[in-house]
This record gives C-alpha cells, sequence and structure tokens, in this order.
C-alpha cells in the first residue's frame, strides 16, 4: 500500500483543487447574467437552428479527428517501445513492425479520403 500512498495523495490533491476551484468561483465570481452570456458560443458565429436530430458534419470532420487519434496513439505506444527496445529483442521488433503497419494503413485510408487535404 505505501507504493499507491503518493498516487493517491496526488489524486487527493487534484480533486480537492478541483472541488475548490469551482466551489470558490460560484462564490465569489461575478453574477451579471444577460441573454448574450446565456446563449450557446459558437466562435463568434450567430447559432442557427438545428434540426430535431441534429445537423450533420461533413467526413473532414470524422478524418481530422481519426488522424489525430491514429497518430497521437502511435506517440503513445512508441515512447515506451523505444525505452526498453534493447530488452524486448526481436518479438518487440516484430510487434512493433507490426503496430506500425497497422497505423500505416489507417493513415492510408485517411490519405485516399482527402483527410490532409485542407481546401
Amino acid at each position: 500500500m505505501n507504493a499507491y500512498a503518493p498516487i493517491l495523495v496526488l489524486g487527493a490533491l487534484g480533486a480537492g483543487f478541483a472541488i475548490f476551484s469551482v466551489v470558490m468561483a460560484s462564490i465569489i465570481g461575478p453574477k451579471r447574467y444577460n441573454r448574450a452570456k446565456l446563449e450557446a458560443y459558437e466562435c463568434g458565429i450567430e447559432p442557427t437552428p438545428q434540426p430535431a436530430g441534429g445537423g450533420r458534419f461533413p467526413i473532414k470532420y470524422y478524418l481530422t479527428a481519426m488522424l489525430f487519434i491514429v497518430f497521437d496513439i502511435e506517440i503513445v505506444f512508441l515512447y515506451p517501445w523505444a525505452v526498453t527496445f534493447d530488452a524486448l529483442g526481436l518479438f518487440g521488433l516484430v510487434e512493433m513492425l507490426l503496430f506500425v503497419l497497422t497505423v500505416f494503413v489507417a493513415y492510408a485510408y485517411v490519405w485516399r479520403r482527402g483527410g490532409l487535404e485542407w481546401d
């Protein structure tokens, strides 16, 4: 249990700070509400009415999100592999080659669908 104590203390400090910040902001923060503040903010664009089921998003939105996630996850897995490269040996090399091949397939899909073209 001693090994987990610093992690639990850090988690408690983080949760305590978050709760304290939210409570204090609601207590001492300004309370000047008006119609403009209560509307949804859309980067300065006037909000438009949406259909009951929600609006349709272009495929570029999803491709950009998928591209970010694919490469973000790739980096998360490549760092530990690079640190323990010598200890993993040939097995680690083959597994990482399969992983990079899988990432390349996702990259090729995004490239083919036009996700890298910023018109």
